[in-house]
């Protein structure tokens, strides 16, 4: 099985532009998902999903500088640009990651993709956001070829277009799914890049176990709680609802 990790990256984002190529201990965000995507034991490859604005040329030349696949597509009709990359790479099973999460686990994420491929019977989609129990910036989502193939022929609603799996889970009649959830309930914590606080976090982090390459989820667990201020920096910022974009 074709297991696939596609990276969804824009430099467009609302609260912070250009996140994804901004520094983070001497790479970019971007780099830094790629770097942990390629710890993952599950996935065989991977490809960046971006978009054909003229702002993403600068992901595109980042992608090449990286050595990693790129994929361009609609702008606004993301789950169509998931489908192309998708179709580029042969994927089999898709996994879905954000540029923005640079502290993406691979441990975490092949524990989802490797119970999703043991599922009896087989399922269609699984993640360890629904509901959200791990911290946010882990999020993981594996799903079928032909389960994103459906989603793309029959989503609708312009926020099923612009949230490439939100159609899948948000229709359970049709779709089979299976939710992972962490024995400690961590929803709260916010480990991605939406905002200047976030961006300050991660750094944060990166700061003080960037020596450390391999470092995994339960490090930062380690580091969050022993270090207060740290989770403070970005501890108030909400997270925009699904249909914000």
């Amino acid at each position: 099985m074709r297991t696939v990790a596609i990276i969804q990256a824009r430099m467009g984002s609302t609260r912070l532009p250009g996140k994804v190529l901004l520094d983070l201990d001497g790479k970019t965000v971007l780099g830094r998902v790629v770097e942990r995507v390629k710890r993952m034991q599950k996935v065989k490859d991977m490809i960046v999903a971006t978009s054909n604005n003229e702002t993403d040329d600068a992901i595109e030349a980042e992608c090449s500088r990286l050595g990693v696949a790129c994929f361009r597509g609609s702008e606004n009709d993301v789950l169509e640009r998931f489908r192309g990359a998708a179709q580029t790479m042969g994927a089999q099973q898709c996994v879905r990651i954000t540029a923005d999460c640079p502290l993406i686990d691979p441990g975490v994420s092949d524990d989802i993709i490797e119970r999703f491929e043991a599922a009896d019977p087989p399922v269609d989609y699984a993640s360890n956001k629904i509901p959200q129990s791990f911290p946010r910036g882990l999020d993981t989502e594996v799903f079928t070829r032909e389960a994103l193939e459906r989603s793309a022929r029959w989503a609708k609603k312009p926020y099923h277009r612009t949230h490439v799996t939100a159609y899948i889970y948000q229709t359970p009649e049709l779709f089979t799914l299976l939710s992972v959830v962490s024995d400690v309930d961590r929803a709260s914590w916010r480990w991605t890049i939406d905002t200047p606080e976030d961006l300050a976090f991660v750094r944060g982090v990166y700061e003080r176990l960037g020596g450390k390459p391999n470092f995994d989820w339960l490090d930062v667990v380690k580091l969050v709680e022993s270090d207060p201020k740290l989770a403070a920096l970005n501890a108030h910022v909400v997270q925009k609802d699904i249909d914000e974009g």
